[in-house]
């Protein structure tokens, strides 16, 4: 099993309804899927009461528990385990940090959320944990220069996802359905890109388990 955590340590970013989409996406690639909820706000617990389905589970895990409750998921045949995060640096988050093969770090093309990845960046160096960015909710490509700006900050910081995901209207509407936006718009530009991003996840995650072998 690969464990995925999406952290910020500034709200706004979309973590929440990225990590509802990547989840879908990869459960109709086959991986089965569950979600870990360490975020107060419960954003992904009333994801999945909207959703009404029982295909991917969502459960509020408390930090003491998250290591006892990752092992029991493994053992039961999980092979992806997300975990959203709260919108601040927290005993959550450092806990969500430490149990992950990948951090994914998203972040608006601004000026506040690059400061803030940095600040998430250094705490999961500290973790001693592979991470990257996503560089998310970006405007259309007629304003591509600050998302030029964005994207040559984040890969200065050491390493970016592909694609970039565009702000969509497909994003907000999946998520007030309890949908992922590949069942919402199967072949629409948002499912397109959040297909190609856990994608990219997933050859992150060969590459760090390739090289944690050849580290043992």
């Amino acid at each position: 099993m690969r464990t995925i955590s999406l952290v910020t340590q500034k709200g706004g970013s979309g973590k929440s309804t990225l990590a509802s989409c990547i989840a879908v996406a990869a459960q109709e690639a086959g991986e089965r899927v569950f979600i870990i909820d360490m975020d107060p706000l419960k954003t992904l617990v009333n994801w999945s009461k909207l959703r009404g389905e029982a295909d991917i589970p969502v459960e509020v895990v408390p930090s003491a528990k998250l290591a006892q409750v990752i092992a029991a998921l493994e053992k039961k045949g999980v092979t992806l385990c997300i975990i959203d995060t709260p919108g601040t640096s927290s005993k959550e988050t450092e806990a969500a940090m430490r149990a992950s093969d990948l951090i994914v770090i998203p972040a608006r093309p601004n000026v506040f959320d690059l400061w803030a990845s940095e600040t998430t960046r250094k705490a999961a160096k500290e973790a001693r944990r592979e991470f990257v960015f996503v560089l998310n909710q970006c405007p259309p490509a007629n304003q591509s220069a600050r998302v030029e700006q964005g994207s040559k900050a984040l890969e200065a910081m050491g390493g970016l996802l592909t694609p970039l995901i565009q702000a969509r209207v497909d994003f907000q509407e999946a998520a007030r359905n309890g949908w992922g936006v590949t069942e919402l718009n199967p072949y629409g530009d948002a499912a397109d890109e959040v297909r190609k991003l856990w994608s990219s996840m997933k050859r992150r995650l060969a590459k760090g388990k390739t090289s944690s072998r050849k580290a043992a």
